[in-house]
């Protein structure tokens, strides 16, 4: 199984969107893609509580069957959709990727 941790600091506002409204956005379209990509057993996006300047703003945490299901989800028509949205909004990205 692998892993896929993604960790965002958003824009103040982008896309005509406030950082609230681009992070329940992009939280939305992320958790669709459960069940349309093959090998995505599971995928959660949460909003950062604690606000601390070392804080990120919104995590993604998802499992995949496999490392060729990653890279399945990276290249899905449908995960390609979501990402000018997620590029336009982030102003930094980090990301986790390990198997278990």
């Amino acid at each position: 199984m692998i892993k896929h941790i993604v960790l965002w600091r958003l824009k103040d506002t982008a896309n005509g969107r406030s950082k609230i409204e681009n992070a329940r956005l992009i939280k939305s379209k992320l958790e669709s893609l459960y069940g349309i990509v093959p090998g995505l057993l599971k995928i959660e996006v949460g909003f950062d509580v604690s606000h601390t300047e070392s804080s990120s703003d919104l995590a993604l945490y998802s499992e995949f069957d496999s490392l060729d299901s990653l890279e399945t989800y990276q290249n899905h028509p449908a995960h390609k959709d979501v990402m000018p949205l997620v590029q336009a909004a982030r102003s930094e990205r980090r990301v986790v990727d390990y198997e278990v």
